[in-house]
C-alpha cells in the first residue's frame, strides 16, 4: 500500500518566503507542528492509501489531466477554522486555474474508485498543524495579514508518496505530469 497524493508545486521562492512566515508564528504561545518548507506544496487531492497494484493506473489517469499553465499568488496567511483552528495556512490566488485541475483529477480518477470530495475546494499551502490553540496565534497571523509571498507559474501535476515518520513526513515523486 502506498499514502498518496496530488500536488501542485510552488516555486522555491514561495517556500523560502513561507519560512518567514513561521518565523512569526513560532513566537506565539500556540503549540504547531511546522511543514519543512521544502515539502510545501498545494494539495489538489489526497488519496489515501492505495494499493500497489492499482498505482500504474492512477498515473494513467493522471498523465490525461492537461491544462494551459497557470499563474499562483500566494497572498494571505489564516486558518482553515478560526474557531477551532486544525492548521494555518497561505490562501492562493489564481483564478481558478486549480479548482480546474482538482475538477479534472477527480473525473479522471473517479472511475477507478477514488470517491469525489464533498468539500468545496480551497487552493492552499499548509504552513503549519495547530496542535493546540492559543490567542497569540492569532495576534501573530494578524502580523502577516497584508503581505504577498510571490507568485509562480504552476505547470504540472506531481503524483507523491507520503511516508510518515516520527521526524515528519517524507515525500517520494511517483509521476510527474507537465503541461
Amino acid at each position: 500500500m502506498v499514502r498518496a497524493f496530488v500536488a501542485l508545486e510552488l516555486s522555491s521562492d514561495i517556500k523560502e518566503q513561507l519560512r518567514t512566515v513561521q518565523d512569526v508564528l513560532h513566537r506565539s504561545r500556540a503549540r504547531l507542528t511546522f511543514v519543512e518548507p521544502a515539502l510545501i506544496h498545494i494539495t489538489a487531492k489526497f488519496l489515501g492509501e492505495v494499493s500497489d497494484q492499482k498505482i500504474p493506473s492512477v498515473m494513467g489517469a493522471l498523465s490525461t489531466v492537461k491544462v494551459t499553465p497557470f499563474l499562483a499568488t500566494a497572498h494571505k496567511i489564516t486558518v482553515n477554522n478560526p474557531s477551532r483552528p486544525h492548521t494555518v495556512w497561505c490562501a492562493i490566488e489564481d483564478a481558478g486555474g486549480s479548482g480546474h485541475v482538482f475538477r479534472l483529477i477527480e473525473d479522471a480518477l473517479f472511475p477507478l474508485g477514488f470517491t469525489r470530495e464533498t468539500r468545496r475546494f480551497t487552493p492552499h499551502a499548509t504552513v503549519a498543524r495547530v496542535k493546540y490553540p492559543d490567542p497569540s496565534l492569532f495576534e501573530a497571523i494578524g502580523q502577516l495579514s497584508d503581505r504577498k509571498y510571490g507568485s509562480c507559474t504552476i505547470s504540472g501535476l506531481k503524483l507523491k508518496k507520503s511516508t510518515l515518520t516520527p521526524q515528519g513526513p517524507v515525500y517520494e515523486d511517483l509521476l510527474e505530469v507537465k503541461w
